[in-house]
């Protein structure tokens, strides 16, 4: 046997062997807990974004909302839970954009994988927002700087300003994007529906409420970043907190802020709910 077939056999066994572990069920259960933990924080985010619109304080992004589930009881307990829930989660998506989707035509496979692909990032990022907290070197600052801090640099390089109100675009895109999914139903899809009753109309009313505020949310933030850029303000690109924050000093603002803040808790309730009935095997 030859270098070169005993290199593409070995590397075959290693794809066979990740390919088990992303399907495993030990990992599946994990995953699934990842999508719980995603839902409390949602929930954490809504109610900070409430008691803004309230005239009071806090941090209405995931650095806030992990900073409030540090206070809670068995904190640390708590934060490395959800740590490896999310990593877990960000492993299971990985593995849908490299093994999964590959029955399906060209252009459709492709969109999927990327979903999926983008799906890792987030989650993993989230992991990795757990873990300081986790180790005690995170700070409910950690998201708005990052995202300042981000914007700073990619404004001082070539042709980075550009790509960085390209970024926003996309981001308000992906808002508009989220937001469509609510009155469409189009989540729906991803789960395994109850059948009738009452608990299908909870599943759908919080999947609409939720995506309609998450996508709102979304926007702002990505509005945020392209106005900032535009402006060469890059202290005011400052995420989701910003994008809230930006929201309740419009008219109206408290309530719309409040309003959002809710759907936020909607979206979390329904994050909740997906932990259960999400379609996860491939």
């Amino acid at each position: 046997m030859s270098k070169g077939t005993t290199i593409k056999k070995e590397l075959k066994q290693v794809a066979e062997t990740a390919e088990e572990l992303t399907n495993s069920r030990t990992l599946e259960v994990l995953a699934r807990t990842g999508f719980a933990v995603s839902g409390i924080l949602h929930l954490l985010m809504g109610a900070i974004a409430v008691r803004l619109a309230m005239g009071g304080t806090g941090r209405a992004d995931f650095s806030g909302a992990v900073a409030e589930l540090a206070t809670m009881p068995v904190g640390p307990f708590l934060l490395w839970g959800s740590f490896g829930a999310c990593a877990a989660l960000s492993l299971w998506q990985a593995g849908d954009a490299i093994f999964d989707f590959n029955h399906q035509p060209t252009k459709k496979k492709a969109k999927n994988k990327a979903k999926a692909a983008l799906q890792a990032v987030v989650y993993a990022a989230l992991a990795l927002t757990v873990l300081h907290f986790a180790t005690g070197t995170g700070t409910g600052e950690d998201n708005r700087k990052a995202t300042s801090d981000f914007t700073v640099s990619m404004m001082e390089a070539p042709g980075g300003v550009a790509l960085l109100v390209l970024i926003g675009l996309a981001v308000a895109v992906t808002g508009v994007a989220y937001g469509m999914r609510g009155p469409r139903k189009s989540f729906e899809k991803q789960l395994r529906m109850p059948e009738r009753g009452a608990a299908r109309i909870a599943v759908t009313s919080l999947g609409v409420a939720g995506y309609l505020a998450k996508g709102m949310v979304l926007l702002l933030t990505g509005l945020l970043i392209a106005i900032a850029t535009v402006k060469q303000h890059p202290e005011d690109s400052t995420g989701l907190d910003g994008g809230l924050r930006a929201l309740r000093d419009q008219p109206l603002g408290p309530y719309l802020l409040a309003a959002v803040g809710a759907g936020l808790v909607c979206y979390g309730a329904y994050m909740i709910m997906r932990a259960k009935l999400a379609k996860m095997t491939r």
